[in-house]
C-alpha cells in the first residue's frame, strides 16, 4: 500500500473547485456573493462564450486591501467570519473562503482591486499554482475580478461542459436570483458584447416585474405574513400561471437562494387544492428567519440549509401560501401597505346603492346549489325567452342607482351557450364558467362541513338503486360507518345490487349511481383511513365535481346572481378544483379596442 502523504496544494484546490466550480454559473455565483458581500451599489457582469471563455465581474464595492489580495487567493481565508460564534449566526451570502482560490485553480484569473484607504488599485494574476504579487494597476472604485479559460488546466473536465448557450443560460439564471435578492443593487449583464439584462435599484416589486416579466405580477398574489422570529414575504403565481417545468421557483432565506425538500413540499401542498394534474407553481419569496435557527453551512456551494424548528417553518410557508391563495382580493405589492396597489383580480368600489327590496329566495336556487339564495342581489326580474340586452339593461341602470357598493363579479346579464355566465361590473364584462364556480363552492362546503363533522344528510324521496360488482358491495356492508361519514347511505339489496338511500344535502341533485361508483371505487383502492384522511381532499373535490351544475342548465338571472355572490364568498373561487380559472374580466377600455372606437 503506498504511503500516506499530504495533497499539494494545487491538487487540494482543483478538488475543491469540483466541488464549487461545477461550470462557469457556480463560478459566476461565488464572484457575485463577494461582490454583494462588498456593499457594492452597482455590479457588472460581462460573459464570453457562456462564461466558458470569460466572466468578468465589476462592482463599486469596498474593495481589498493590497496586503490581503494574496490571501484572498488562499483557501480558508475570509472576511466574514472569525469564530465558531459567527458560523452559527452568518448574515454575508460567502463565508467558507474557499471560493477564490478553487477559482483560481482551474482558469487564468486576474483580480484588481481599489480598496478605499488606499491611493491607487493593485492587481495580481493567477494561472493554476501560480500566483504574482500584487502590482498598481488602474481602478477608481471596487473590485474587477476576471476569469479566463475555464478549466484550461483540467481538459477532462472542460469536456463535461455543454454548449455555449446552454452554459450561458446557467449563468443567466444566477445572475437573475441574485439580482431577485438584492433589489437596492444596479444590475446589468452581458453575453459576448451584448447587454442581455440592465437592472436599475428598485423595490423588490419592480425588480420580480423586470425579471419575471409583467404577466406574473399581474398573475400573482402578494404574500405577508410574520410570526415569532420568522417573516415571509413575496409573491405566489395563481395557478392559472402555472408551469409544466419549475423555471419560476425562487426561494430565498435571509436573501440566499436555497433549494429545500421542505420548503418545497410546504409550498406543493399550499397549491395542492388549486393546481391542475402535473403543472407547477411559479413565486418568488423571502424567508426572513434568525440566522441562528438556519445552518447554511451544510454544502460547499451553500443552496442546501437545515432549518432547527423544521415543523413549525413548514407550517407557517404552508398557512402563509394557502392565506394567499385564498383571500377574494389579491394585493399585487409587497412593499409597505401604504404602497400598495391592487390589481387583477381585486375588487374596486362603486356608487351602486342598496336595492329597495331583495330578490326573494329562489326554491330551484336551493335545489340546485344546496343553499339559500344570497337576497344581497338586486332584483333583476327577466324572461327567459325575452332578448338579454331589453331585458336586463333598464334593470342594471335602475340597479346602478341604488347599489352603493358594486360586487367585485358585479350582477348577471344572461348566460352563454349554457356554459357561461356574462355579467356586468364597474370595469367592464365579466363571465364565469359556471360548472367551475359551483364545483369550487361545493367544495369548500363539503370541505367546512367535513371539517366541522356536520355533513348534511339529505334522504332520497326514491331510493338510487344501480347494478354493482362483488367488490363494490363488499366495501358498502364492510365500510358503512366511513360511508356514512362522507354523507351517504348505501343499502345491499342482493349480491349484485345496491341502493343508495341519503346523500349529502349540496350533492343531492348529482348523477347519483355515478358517484356512489366513485366513493365505493376510491374506499376499496386507498382504505378507509387514508380516505378520511391523505385522500380526503380528493374524494371531496370528485364529489364537488360530481355535484357542479352542469352545462346546458338554464339559471334566471336571479339564480346566476346568487351564483356570483356564493363566488365572493368562498375562498380560492378564482379556481375549480383543478387548478382552472372560473372567470375573467374584460375591461371596457379592452372592449374599445377590440371594436377599435375612437379611432
Amino acid at each position: 500500500m503506498p504511503a500516506i502523504k499530504p495533497l499539494p496544494e494545487l491538487l487540494i484546490n482543483q478538488i475543491a473547485a469540483g466541488e464549487v466550480v461545477e461550470r462557469p454559473a457556480s463560478a459566476l455565483k461565488e464572484i457575485l456573493e463577494n461582490s454583494v458581500d462588498s456593499g457594492a451599489r452597482k455590479i457588472t457582469v460581462q460573459l464570453q462564450q457562456g462564461g466558458i471563455k470569460q466572466i468578468r465581474v465589476s462592482d463599486d464595492g469596498s474593495g481589498i486591501a493590497k496586503d490581503e489580495l494574496l490571501l484572498a487567493l488562499t483557501r480558508h481565508s475570509t472576511s466574514k467570519i472569525s469564530t465558531l460564534d459567527d458560523l452559527y449566526s452568518i448574515a454575508s451570502l460567502g463565508f467558507r473562503g474557499e471560493a477564490l482560490a478553487s477559482i483560481a485553480a482551474v482558469s487564468k484569473l486576474t483580480m484588481t482591486s481599489q480598496h478605499a484607504q488606499q491611493e491607487h488599485a493593485w492587481q495580481i494574476h493567477a494561472e493554476g499554482n501560480a500566483v504574482s504579487q500584487p502590482a498598481p494597476a488602474a481602478l477608481t472604485r471596487g473590485t474587477v475580478l476576471d476569469v479566463n479559460e475555464l478549466y484550461f488546466n483540467i481538459p477532462a473536465r472542460r469536456k463535461f461542459l455543454k454548449s455555449d448557450a446552454t452554459e450561458f443560460a446557467h449563468c443567466e439564471e444566477v445572475f437573475k436570483r441574485i439580482a431577485l435578492s438584492q433589489c437596492g443593487i444596479e444590475f446589468v449583464l452581458q453575453h459576448n458584447g451584448k447587454v442581455r439584462h440592465q437592472l436599475r435599484a428598485s423595490d423588490t416589486t419592480q425588480r420580480i416585474a423586470a425579471i419575471l416579466g409583467e404577466e406574473f405580477g399581474q398573475m400573482a398574489a402578494a404574500v405577508h405574513e410574520q410570526s415569532v422570529g420568522m417573516q415571509l414575504r413575496g409573491m405566489v403565481a395563481l395557478p392559472a400561471y402555472a408551469r409544466a417545468s419549475r423555471d419560476a421557483q425562487y426561494f430565498f432565506v435571509n436573501n440566499r437562494f436555497v433549494s429545500d425538500k421542505l420548503i418545497s413540499h410546504a409550498l406543493r401542498e399550499a397549491y395542492r387544492d388549486v393546481l391542475h394534474l402535473d403543472r407547477h407553481p411559479a413565486f418568488v419569496l423571502f424567508l426572513d428567519i434568525d440566522p441562528e435557527n438556519v445552518d447554511v453551512n451544510v454544502h460547499p456551494a451553500k443552496t442546501e440549509v437545515r432549518f432547527r424548528e423544521s415543523r413549525a417553518l413548514h407550517q407557517f410557508i404552508f398557512h402563509a401560501i394557502n392565506k394567499a391563495l385564498a383571500a377574494p382580493g389579491r394585493e399585487t405589492s409587497i412593499e409597505p401597505a401604504e404602497q400598495s396597489v391592487r390589481s387583477y383580480p381585486a375588487y374596486p368600489k362603486s356608487n351602486f346603492s342598496q336595492p329597495r327590496a331583495a330578490a326573494q329566495p329562489s326554491g330551484f336556487y336551493r335545489a340546485l346549489f344546496g343553499t339559500e339564495m344570497n337576497t344581497d342581489a338586486p332584483p333583476l326580474r327577466a324572461a327567459a325567452d325575452q332578448p338579454i340586452a331589453q331585458t336586463n339593461a333598464p334593470v342594471a341602470t335602475e340597479v346602478a342607482q341604488e347599489q352603493p357598493e358594486m360586487h367585485p363579479l358585479g350582477f348577471a346579464l344572461g348566460q352563454l351557450h349554457g356554459i357561461y355566465i356574462l355579467a356586468q361590473n364597474e370595469r367592464g364584462l365579466v363571465v364565469v364558467d359556471m360548472h367551475a364556480a359551483h364545483e369550487r363552492i361545493l367544495y369548500e362546503k363539503l370541505k367546512q362541513a367535513f371539517d366541522d363533522q356536520a355533513v348534511a344528510m339529505q334522504s332520497l324521496l326514491i331510493p338510487v338503486t344501480f347494478q354493482a360488482d362483488s367488490l363494490e358491495v363488499a366495501v358498502a356492508e364492510e365500510h358503512e360507518q366511513t360511508i356514512a361519514q362522507l354523507g351517504f347511505e348505501i343499502a345491499v339489496l342482493s349480491p349484485t345490487a345496491l341502493a343508495v338511500r341519503s346523500v349529502p344535502a349540496a350533492l343531492q341533485h348529482a348523477d347519483v349511481a355515478r358517484l356512489a361508483h366513485d366513493i365505493l371505487r376510491e374506499i376499496h383502492d386507498y382504505g378507509a383511513s387514508r380516505i378520511l384522511t391523505a385522500k380526503r381532499n380528493e374524494l371531496l373535490a370528485t364529489m364537488a365535481c360530481h355535484g357542479a351544475v352542469r352545462a346546458n342548465r338554464k339559471l334566471t338571472v336571479e339564480e346566476m346572481n346568487a351564483l356570483l355572490r356564493d363566488m365572493e364568498k368562498t375562498e380560492r373561487a378564482d379556481q375549480c378544483n383543478h387548478g382552472r380559472p372560473t372567470w375573467f374580466e374584460t375591461t371596457l377600455a379592452e372592449l374599445d379596442k377590440l371594436f377599435m372606437r375612437g379611432k
